[in-house]
């Protein structure tokens, strides 16, 4: 209603004007958004995605961070359960810590392995559900 007022009020140019600028705003605000919806990843983000699908690409990797899915556990741990020498098994976790999938503390004399948080929970969650479909 107040805007209807207002336009009683106003010459025909003014409200042309106002119009304009207006559809200028509203044509700058869409383009914007497709230009978010039609962008691609950085060079960075692309780069690390693919790094942390190749870490997740390796079955025996696969296999140690299934089984930290389901609790922490020493490289005797995992040994234990996998046919893999404790060598394989401690190289396999130092290439899963340095991408940050995994976290060693120490316990005596024992290191504890656990998934580092809970991202890594909801990818295997995901997983789970995807390839029971």
């Amino acid at each position: 209603m107040l805007i209807i007022t207002y336009l009683k009020d106003v010459s025909t140019v003014k409200v042309a004007k106002l119009a304009l600028v207006f559809y200028d705003k509203m044509n700058i605000m869409v383009t914007n958004m497709e230009k978010q919806n039609n962008q691609l990843p950085t060079t960075t983000e692309i780069k690390k995605s693919v790094d942390l699908f190749k870490t997740f690409g390796d079955a025996t990797r696969y296999q140690i961070l299934s089984l930290l899915y389901q609790g922490s556990r020493t490289v005797s741990d995992i040994t234990a359960v996998m046919d893999v020498s404790q060598s394989a098994i401690s190289h396999q976790l130092k290439t899963l810590r340095q991408a940050g999938l995994v976290v060693g503390n120490r316990d005596g004399k024992f290191i504890k392995y656990t998934l580092a948080d809970e991202h890594i929970f909801e990818i295997f969650e995901l997983v789970k559900e995807h390839i029971q479909e």
